[in-house]
């Protein structure tokens, strides 16, 4: 199909050609799955037969699916790893025993990236990681891209040398990540270059970035919203960046090692700039928007490269001019439409299931069985959390082992039994980048298959699908205690709580991430998740009996977990003491008046005696003990709140059956 090879297509010189061909392989690409990364595998496996991609993303995305219905023979060519886990990396070193490395991997580039410990953990330690493993391996050339963003507000024309004022995390990161190189190339003698990447733009890029979007709204006859005129880039077209990373491979690696490059077309183009020349190529006549879509905390309007030191030591210099580019990319994109449905090119969406797991070493593999099948089933990305709460039995010992051959599975242990609750909620925070978190018990009383009906009613627009117990397999007065606590807690609630919803539960991410924002040390989150509101639904099961064991709930568990829920969510006991006193006070008044009445009026019928006296004592200072109770409960909690302890402590998370 011709309109499929389209997407494939390239123009590189005969010079260039013979460079390719002079990079010491086997060649690794890292972070394969990304935009550029898929690019510099499509142009450098054309060519030769001995080149790898790696990538942490699933590679069921969209630019993988395409890569290997092109290059049918390299489908074994991509290996899912994490540059931030160093054996991790170090396995895929001793498989293919790469001599040069072209490392894409990022994370922060984009407005949604915010995790401020993930950006680091990849765009710096994944960089350490590489070079130590390239030191081990005798790697030949090691090339690692970084951004025009380590210059931070100091971004008009700079020179390598200029001094960087770095405005965000992912600028950080970045830098330090340049100093790295630095340090291993010129005192280490490791051949390695840091390539500092402008606005790339071109074929396979991400359909929410500028350039496709406009292009993409364009086609129609139409702006996206848009940013301030003024917001200025230095954009590079993607085979100009692709032979800035071969030209760095082949000679900038031995002949410069440690050196850092700009890598740009030195020309500022305004957004402004851009809706001109992309009005005048689809012929739009609307009006564009400008400042309706507001800025990034990194847009400013004099971003452009000085890339003259790339130019005197390697001979490097963009070929293809803007407006060259847009043509390219727009002749790209038509192809890209025509493909997009039959191929299926969405974003695949990402599930982490977030196990919470004490004394449950027997349920956990058929757990982690059944979690398997049911997002195999449903053909998503998926990662397993087991959360270990310090269990006195082997559970971490048996995750461990299921991890070790499944790198889909995390475990998490603690440093001792902080609850369910901190449970789910430390696993929620290590899910940062999927698009959803399914929350079951590890006792296997929240049936996994249930997760099928979860993320249809997900996909359906609900951001919240929680579990409904229509029926419990459980002794009758079991039953009828825990649906009078859902009904009594409901009633009591100050907010709409669901009644019979336990915590298994499917929950997307914009809500997780409002839920973590909460700073509350008693984390209740059957009360939590009904708070932060969003369009929420209720799907019934049947909740079976454990599998194995006996349950560590046990009465007064219960009974603490349903004075939990009302003193998190509910003020009405206070105002029910308030309204006691008043009616015992009033009542106190009624007979004081009657007595008084009696001892003037029928001195004889007047009741007499300690009974009565003791009777009334007993009454008051019963409820008054009861009224104290639940004053200290508030008291507790206001106690637990203000000394600020974290909600759990983490002693180790591994991954492939080794610690991170």
């Amino acid at each position: 199909m011709q309109n499929f090879n389209d997407l494939f297509m390239d123009e590189f010189s005969k010079e260039d050609e013979e460079l390719i061909q002079n990079m010491p392989g086997p060649i690794l690409i890292l972070g394969v799955s990304g935009f550029i990364g898929a690019r510099l595998f499509s142009v450098l496996n054309k060519r030769r037969p001995d080149v790898f991609g790696a990538s942490n993303n699933t590679f069921d995305n969209w630019r993988i699916r395409l890569l290997k219905k092109k290059f049918k023979d390299s489908t074994m060519h991509f290996i899912k790893t994490d540059v931030s886990h160093r054996d991790s990396l170090k396995k895929i070193f001793l498989e293919i025993k790469p001599l040069t490395i072209l490392n894409l991997s990022a994370y922060g580039a984009y407005q949604r990236e915010e995790d401020s410990a993930l950006i680091h953990q990849v765009n710096y330690l994944g960089v350490l990681n590489i070079l130590s493993l390239a030191k081990e391996f005798s790697v030949k050339a090691f090339v690692n891209t970084g951004s025009s963003s380590e210059y931070g507000l100091n971004c008009s024309a700079p020179k390598e040398s200029a001094e960087p004022i770095p405005n965000s995390d992912y600028s950080v990161a970045k830098l330090a990540a340049s100093y790295l190189i630095i340090y291993y190339g010129k005192m280490q003698n490791i051949p390695c270059n840091h390539l500092r990447l402008y606005s790339v733009y071109g074929p396979w890029e991400d359909s929410e970035r500028l350039i496709p979007k406009i292009i993409q709204k364009g086609l129609v006859g139409e702006f996206p919203p848009l940013a301030e005129a003024e917001i200025s880039r230095d954009f590079l077209y993607v085979d100009d960046c692709i032979r800035g990373i071969i030209f760095s491979a082949t000679s900038g690696c031995t002949k410069y090692p440690g050196e850092v490059y700009n890598l740009g077309s030195e020309v500022k183009t305004t957004l402004k700039d851009i809706v001109d020349i992309i009005s005048q190529k689809l012929k739009i006549f609307s009006e564009p928007s400008f400042a309706t879509f507001p800025n990034r905390k990194w847009d400013t309007k004099n971003w452009y490269s000085d890339s003259q030191k790339i130019w005197d030591h390697l001979g490097w210099k963009y070929s293809v001019t803007f407006e060259k580019g847009l043509d390219k990319f727009i002749a790209w994109q038509r192809s890209f439409s025509v493909l997009e449905d039959e191929y299926i090119i969405v974003k695949q969406k990402k599930i982490s299931a977030i196990v919470a797991c004490y004394k449950d070493n027997q349920a956990i593999p058929y757990m982690y069985q059944k979690l398997k099948s049911v997002f195999q089933m449903l053909k998503i990305d998926y990662e397993i959390i087991f959360v270990n709460d310090c269990s006195p039995y082997n559970d971490e010992d048996v995750i461990r082992q299921i991890s070790a051959s499944d790198d889909r599975v995390i475990g998490i242990t603690h440093t001792r039994n902080f609850g369910s609750q901190s449970a789910f909620l430390s696993g929620m925070t290590y899910a940062m980048d999927s698009d959803a978190v399914v929350l079951l018990d590890g006792d296997l009383q929240d049936p996994p298959e249930i997760i099928a009906g979860f993320y249809q009613k997900w996909i359906e627009g609900n951001d919240v699908v929680y579990g409904v117990r229509v029926k419990r397999d459980a002794p009758f007065l079991m039953q009828i205690s825990y649906k009078l606590f859902y009904r009594v807690f409901r009633s009591l609630s100050d907010i709409i709580i669901p009644v019979d919803a336990g915590d298994f539960s499917l929950i997307d991410a914009k809500v997780v991430k409002q839920m973590l924002r909460l700073k509350e040390r008693d984390f209740f989150l059957r009360g939590i998740r009904a708070w932060v509101g969003f369009k929420q639904i209720g799907f019934p099961y049947v909740r079976p009996e454990r599998m194995f064991g006996v349950s560590t709930n046990n009465f007064l568990k219960n009974i603490w977990w349903a004075k939990k829920a009302i003193f998190s969510y509910s003020i009405k006991p206070l105002e029910y003491i308030q309204r006691l006193g008043m009616i015992l006070f009033l009542l106190g008044i009624v007979m004081i008046t009657f007595y008084f009445y009696m001892f003037l009026f029928s001195p004889v019928k007047a009741p007499r005696g300690i009974t009565t006296i003791i009777i009334l004592l007993i009454m008051l200072g019963g409820i008054q003990m009861l009224s104290i109770s639940v004053l200290g409960d508030y008291i507790g909690k206001i106690l637990e709140e203000a000394k600020g302890r974290p909600r759990y402590i983490v002693k180790h998370i591994f991954k492939n059956g080794v610690n991170k």
